[in-house]
């Protein structure tokens, strides 16, 4: 196949078992706060103390600065974002409601950094094959592009219900999507042996619930499913790379090209209408929500 070598029925079968576990257990996060500290505080402390240093450790497929980096900053991200929905008054703070941009923009540098940084890189590097090359950059600079047109922070509301749900209607689908297909270019291109799940599972599992459970809510679920995926890879790194479940790249340079193309057009026509936007209607991203005028924004708006 163009991205992966073949996949067994039962490797397809699996696919979907981790795209309704992920979706499942950020639906029991939302739904109740304790549970949300169980996942996100009491079992990180457990792991960090009892298991990661075995499975996670030097040499390991996910003992990189990056995978520790990136469990860290995404359960940060899941606290952070249960402060702003749960104490009192935080929704009301305008420099707690910087904190998701801020969370957001630090996890898509920490991978154009691992982008740039793969660029240099070929054979296999802590367990994983590398295949570094001119797409690094396109990709990387498309991460960049995409930290630049984050905007409406400012706007961002907690919803009325049992769930409170931290909702962003200035994060319309066009940046969502952009934003998955550049994770998924990163993922393919820095952790190719791991993109079947890591990339294509992962990234829809926040997608879907933002499209049709609670919209406007994509990165509370995009923290959710990212901080309960790298736990669990990091529990159990096998599972991706050496377990009948995985499913290989096929390393081929012409899908390292495509995916990194589709990624850098994405995030150009985002960032153009982005500009476009901000000229046309004179509205500062610093201070005003950019696409407040589109109807899918209202949409958002309104059942908030």
């Amino acid at each position: 196949m163009f991205l992966f070598e073949a996949m067994p029925w039962y490797s397809i079968v699996m696919w979907f078992v981790v795209l309704a576990g992920l979706m499942l257990v950020n639906e029991l996060a939302r739904m109740s706060k304790w549970v949300s500290l169980a996942l996100f505080l009491v079992l990180p402390i457990v792991l960090t103390i009892a298991v990661w240093p075995n499975t996670a450790g030097e040499g390991s497929s996910v003992g990189t600065w990056f995978h520790w980096v990136k469990v860290y900053s995404a359960l940060a991200g899941c606290l952070g974002f249960m402060a702003l929905r749960f104490i009192k008054g935080m929704d009301k703070n305008k420099f707690m409601l910087m904190f998701p941009a801020i969370i957001l923009a630090i996890n898509i540098l920490e991978a154009v950094i691992r982008d740039f940084q793969v660029y240099s890189l070929n054979g296999m590097v802590d367990g994983v094959m590398m295949i570094g090359g001119p797409w690094n950059i396109m990709n990387g600079i498309a991460g960049l592009l995409n930290i630049i047109t984050i905007s409406g922070w400012m706007g961002i509301v907690v919803s009325k219900g049992r769930s409170r749900d931290m909702v962003w209607p200035d994060q319309l689908w066009f940046w969502i999507i952009a934003y998955d297909i550049w994770n998924f270019a990163y993922v393919y291109n820095c952790v190719s042996d791991h993109s079947f799940y890591a990339g294509a599972a992962l990234l829809i599992s926040c997608t879907i619930p933002a499209f049709f459970f609670k919209k406007g809510a994509w990165l509370q679920h995009r923290a959710q499913t990212l901080a309960i995926w790298m736990m669990f890879t990091m529990s159990f790194p096998a599972f991706v790379g050496e377990s009948k479940f995985a499913v290989q790249s096929s390393h081929s340079e012409t899908a390292l090209w495509v995916v990194s193309a589709l990624s850098l057009a994405a995030n150009i026509a985002v960032f153009i209408y982005h500009i476009y936007k901000i000229t046309k209607h004179k509205r500062n991203p610093l201070k005003v929500e950019v696409y407040s005028d589109l109807k899918a924004y209202k949409a958002v708006a309104e059942q908030n």
